[in-house]
């Protein structure tokens, strides 16, 4: 009875995606964590997926049954991880965890919708309510803001709102 491992092999350069698909497409059970990252580009904020370890890909195995040698030729793929001759063993536990904890992250977070009210928390203003206009980059939102009988747009740190 031969005992299967989770092992790590490492993608080439940029080519996390490519060797992922390449792996799944010879029947290797993979487990590559893939994390949502929200980025500002032309000053729109966007959400995009990236892998939680860039290069790197977990593949379950056994030392005996599993037949390794396509592996290294794979499109995408530079090698196995090794210490020393043999390939370096991962916890099913580490993996497990990793599982775990990006089930509890793809929970869905609370996003700020266009005109909703939301409480300032901190700050001059704290205690006042104001209107969602829009997010200005990662950490600041545009918010409107009743003052002396006129809407004002100011920019807010996030932290210092709630919806």
């Amino acid at each position: 009875m031969s005992r299967y491992n989770w092992y790590v092999v490492q993608a080439k350069p940029g080519q996390t995606a490519r060797a992922q698909q390449e792996l799944e497409n010879q029947g290797f059970d993979l487990f590559v964590p893939w994390i949502e990252v929200e980025k500002v580009k032309r000053g729109k904020r966007v959400t995009e997926e990236e892998p939680m370890f860039p290069g790197y890909l977990f593949i379950w195995l056994s030392e005996m049954e599993s037949n390794w040698r396509p592996i290294r030729s794979t499109r995408g793929v530079a090698r196995i991880i090794t210490f020393g001759n043999k390939p370096a063993i991962v916890p099913p536990a580490v993996v497990e965890a990793l599982r775990s904890k990006l089930r509890v992250d793809k929970e869905p977070e609370h996003q700020l919708k266009v005109q909703q009210k939301i409480e300032i928390t901190e700050g001059p203003f704290k205690g006042l309510d104001a209107v969602f206009e829009q997010y200005d980059g990662e950490q600041r939102a545009f918010v409107l803001l009743e003052l002396l009988g006129k809407w004002q747009r100011l920019s807010v740190d996030l932290g210092s709102i709630r919806g």
